[in-house]
């Protein structure tokens, strides 16, 4: 996982609990918080922050996970504003992140194992995103589609009826686009 995950994380919980939280996070799994935004680190390092910052927060992983995701997608958009600013619509934006902002990624960071989404219209109102990805990190894309949601100022709903953490070979992550109206 490259650095610039880690240091949003960090300014997560700083934001949210203050840097003592942080500390004290940092102090408790040993770990000294120093992430390059470049470089790679283990997976298992941002899952045992996940993990106590769940544990911090009284929280399942999982809702940690998906409130970082969301947290995420603000602050990436906010340092590459580039793929942000080449669509103009939350749908647009969604089929993009494979074949344009991966792309362009992979061109930024050498090695950045990234997941693969393949996009379906299904109909007008829907989108289904085929996840697929070793790392099964498919709460945070859930995450980030929800920041994207917001950040598109549109409405969905969310569905995610085959999980790679229920034995499937991949995710299917259904969004929704509500009309005026319709929950979000």
């Amino acid at each position: 996982m490259k650095g610039v995950i880690f240091n949003i994380l960090e300014e997560l919980v700083e934001q949210r609990c203050g840097m003592q939280t942080w500390n004290t996070i940092l102090s408790e799994l040993g770990n000294e918080g120093v992430y390059t935004a470049g470089k790679s680190y283990p997976d298992e390092d941002l899952m045992a922050l996940v993990g106590a910052v769940s544990s911090k927060l009284e929280l399942p992983d999982a809702e940690v996970i998906g409130l970082f995701g969301q947290y995420l997608f603000s602050q990436l958009a906010d340092r590459y504003p580039i793929f942000i600013e080449q669509e103009n619509t939350l749908r647009g934006f969604l089929k993009s992140v494979d074949e344009v902002i991966h792309v362009e990624v992979r061109k930024l960071y050498e090695n950045p194992n990234l997941p693969t989404f393949a996009c379906k219209d299904i109909d007008d109102q829907t989108l289904l995103m085929e996840y697929r990805s070793p790392r099964q990190l498919c709460i945070l894309a859930e995450g980030l589609i929800r920041g994207a949601a917001l950040h598109y100022k549109t409405a969905i709903t969310l569905e995610h009826p085959r999980c790679l953490h229920k034995g499937h070979d991949h995710c299917d992550l259904i969004v929704r686009f509500n009309t005026l109206g319709d929950d979000v």
